[in-house]
């Protein structure tokens, strides 16, 4: 499996847990897990629940410096644990994507 997963994330919630040193999305709650991405899968990703891409950003994440279980369940990568920040490897910006009328 891939080396690096990707995450999707609120700006404001990164930074305002990232500063405490985890990532906690609110699905680790609900679902018990944080919802990931492998590379490839990252556009569709944005396009199926980010329509807008607005106040986001994607989190580049080195799975073997995760602190918590990983799962690959339906092709899709699952952290089973808060996301500790040294596992985070860059944060990309993303800006709402104008689309041409037609």
């Amino acid at each position: 499996m891939s080396s690096i997963i990707y995450h999707i994330a609120k700006s404001d919630a990164w930074e305002r847990e990232s500063r405490r040193g985890e990532y906690r999305h609110p699905s680790l709650e609900t679902e018990g897990f944080i919802h990931c991405s492998l590379e490839e899968q990252v556009p569709g990703t944005l396009e199926k629940y980010f329509p807008s891409r607005e106040g986001l950003v994607v989190l580049e994440i080195a799975v073997e410096r995760l602190r918590c279980e990983l799962r690959y369940e339906n092709g899709f990568p699952h952290v089973y644990g808060p996301l500790n920040v040294e596992a985070v490897l860059a944060v990309r910006q993303l800006t709402r994507i104008q689309r041409n009328p037609e």
